[in-house]
């Protein structure tokens, strides 16, 4: 059994589909699952069954996220939840994602 930590990536990016748009890199000391969404309500489901399936630990969101989508991750789970800080992103066309999808 791994001693490792079990944690996840999650970043939106359009027409992202989480069972393609999915992939790890394992360290010994960190197990990192990467896994692309379409927006918040996906992500929120997504974050439930990793903890709960994946036994994920600690999840960590792209700066796609707005304080709204950080705040809906960090609710639906049980674990550590951080954020990479953008208040505009370039991935979602210099908006931020509250805008997009809050």
């Amino acid at each position: 059994m791994s001693s490792a930590l079990k944690a996840a990536f999650i970043f939106i990016a359009p027409g992202a589909d989480p069972v393609a748009h999915r992939n790890w890199v394992k360290t010994g000391a960190v197990d990192l699952l990467a896994v692309a969404v379409k927006d918040y309500d996906q992500a929120e489901s997504l974050a439930r069954e990793l903890v709960e399936k994946e036994g994920i630990a600690a999840i960590e969101l792209c700066g796609g996220f707005g304080n709204a989508g950080t705040a809906r991750v960090a609710a639906a789970v049980n674990v550590p939840v951080g954020v990479v800080r953008f208040d505009i992103h370039p991935g979602l066309g210099n908006a931020s994602g509250d805008t997009l999808f809050g």
